[in-house]
């Protein structure tokens, strides 16, 4: 099952709703994610950044798998990373590290927590990697230049990438390769559904350009 923070902030009972949701999910075995994708504009009307940290927080607490970016740590966790600059023109790997390691502490019942690497030169130049932490072992992705057509999606994609890694019975390094070339298909195209198949992915990993090919 996945969900996340775009959904409970959707409404003052939407919260509730993914905690009934889990907590099912749970009873029956079910593997839960979430992605924090925090967004400022949906939790202004129901209780700003002090509510999206409650909420999240509990939500957290209970789910396996964890998804977001620097921001969305800081915002809904209130998790921050040391050791960068306010525009995150720079992106060191050890920082990233460290911030993933201080969230597995304070939510020791996640198994994997996984963030997207993105410098944006132009709106069209980014460059495009991650990293994630599974069984206390750090897993990194340098970042790669692509060239984006459409950004929307790209987040997603490297989740329901990373996802099938691991669903797939595939390794922890591989999951992520998967994640961050799904995600670098999906920004080729536009619209924030991905249209790559299996093998553009796989021909991605092994060092293809990150284009679909049409």
């Amino acid at each position: 099952m996945h969900t996340g923070g775009i959904f409970a902030a959707l409404s003052d009972t939407t919260p509730e709703v993914a905690a009934d949701a889990i907590k099912t999910a749970k009873k029956h075995g079910v593997i839960v994610s979430y992605d924090l994708n925090y967004r400022e504009s949906l939790w202004k009307a129901i209780g700003g950044k002090a509510k999206a940290q409650e909420v999240n927080r509990a939500l957290v607490s209970q789910i396996d798998v964890l998804f977001g970016n620097e921001e969305d740590f800081s915002a809904t966790l209130g998790i921050e990373m040391q050791g960068v600059s306010d525009d995150f023109d720079e992106l060191p790997v050890e920082a990233y590290a460290q911030m993933l390691r201080d969230v597995a502490k304070a939510y020791p019942n996640l198994k994997i927590i996984a963030t997207t690497l993105r410098t944006a030169h132009t709106a069209t130049q980014n460059a495009w990697g991650a990293i994630m932490i599974y069984k206390d072992e750090i897993y990194h992705v340098p970042q790669k230049d692509i060239e984006i057509m459409d950004r929307v999606g790209g987040g997603d994609s490297f989740a329901s990438g990373l996802i099938y890694g691991f669903l797939a019975g595939k390794d922890p390094e591989w999951a992520l390769k998967a994640g961050v070339a799904h995600g670098a298909l999906a920004m080729t195209t536009p619209g924030d559904t991905s249209t790559a198949s299996l093998s553009e992915v796989e021909r991605v990993m092994g060092g293809g350009s990150a284009r679909i090919a049409r």
